[in-house]
């Protein structure tokens, strides 16, 4: 026990834990793009090309669905999160702006709790928030992410552990005692919450959060359970028609190899992602799947990316085109005094009594 004190004084002192993430997240790459180099090498670029043309065109209507009703429950992390640190006057279309253009930039730019929160910051602002309200706000919408997370990988592996050990080469029965784990503590998380108000940060100051109690997290495990249904729903009607596999046993493939893509801060995972859906779907085809895998980063990525880019512009723009119509404060003109008033102003006041001891004594 004593040997891991050390290790963990010695990581925490001369590298620091954002030096270990770092590292950690280099290694995920790394070890990525060796698999991803091995699976791909042989690749026919054509078969390729024709998986992405031949896809029916009904299919890529269906996952574009599903991804406009992911990004759309996106927009209730944050309006979730405004509520719970105290800032519920922010109407829902913004929460909805900021959502989506933080959520679409940040999968693309990598490193999204920072490029993510900038975003937010940029429009929360506007209505009197500080760099402390975000971190609050960033802090509830990705535990909001994490518990759905937990939930709908408990359920999963619980129900389809053969599928988690094509990601994570660990027996199945393994794979199910760690779901059967994440789902008690889960439950055991939702009671925390529920016996008395609890409160993470720094001091009981401006930097805690009071954690929403059981009902609302119940909520807040809905909300991320949705969204990263209809992912994994986008997934699954793009995949090849042959072999058959259970809608269950992908959305466990899927949600491991996006939680590996997301651990690795790369922008959408690039070849995190990839390769762990290749190396855990070995039966279908490398050009179909692949194919597959292109069309999603094209509707779930590249697109939303270049609308929150054009939304942000847009917003920038009115914002500027605002300021510049807003008139300017006029300067104050003298008022003209009628010719009558002004002699007599400057003539001398009249003399009170109290005045004229003091002429006197001037005089004298």
């Amino acid at each position: 026990m004593s040997g891991f004190k050390a290790i963990g004084s010695f990581l925490r002192e001369r590298i620091g834990w954002h030096g270990v993430g770092l590292a950690a997240s280099l290694v995920i790459i790394a070890i990525a793009a060796v698999v991803l180099y091995e699976m791909l090498r042989n690749i026919n670029p054509g078969e390729v090309l024709d998986a992405l043309t031949g896809t029916e065109p009904w299919r890529v209507g269906l996952a574009a669905l599903f991804v406009a009703g992911a990004y759309f429950t996106l927009t209730f992390y944050d309006w979730f999160a405004l509520r719970t640190i105290g800032m519920g006057h922010v109407p829902y279309r913004t929460a909805a702006l900021a959502s989506f253009t933080s959520y679409a930039i940040g999968h693309n730019v990598g490193f999204s709790a920072f490029t993510g929160g900038t975003v937010r910051y940029r429009i929360y602002s506007a209505h009197g928030l500080g760099a402390i309200d975000v971190a609050k706000l960033c802090f509830v919408t990705g535990l909001t992410f994490w518990l759905g997370n937990i939930a709908i990988l408990g359920i999963g592996i619980s129900i389809e552990p053969w599928a988690a050990s094509a990601v994570d080469q660990l027996p199945p029965w393994v794979n199910r005692l760690i779901g059967l784990a994440l789902l008690a503590g889960l439950a055991f998380y939702v009671a925390w919450v529920g016996l008395k108000p609890r409160r993470v940060g720094i001091g009981k100051g401006h930097w805690a959060v009071t954690l929403p109690g059981s009902r609302l997290t119940l909520l807040q495990i809905g909300i991320g359970i949705i969204d990263l249904s209809f992912c994994a729903a986008a997934m699954y009607v793009l995949m090849p028609q042959a072999p058959f596999i259970d809608p269950i046993a992908l959305g466990v493939v899927f949600i491991s190899a996006t939680l590996l893509g997301f651990a690795s801060h790369a922008p959408g995972g690039l070849g995190v992602f990839d390769a762990a859906m290749l190396v855990a779907l070995p039966q279908f085809e490398k050009e179909p799947l692949l194919g597959a895998l292109l069309l999603l980063r094209l509707l779930y990525y590249v697109t939303p990316f270049t609308l929150a880019l054009l939304a942000l512009g847009t917003r920038e723009l009115l914002l500027s085109r605002s300021r510049r119509a807003q008139p300017s404060t006029p300067a104050v003109e003298p008022t003209a005094l009628p010719d009558d008033v002004l002699p007599v102003l400057l003539e001398d006041p009249p003399e009170t009594s109290a005045d004229a001891p003091e002429r006197k004594r001037i005089a004298s």
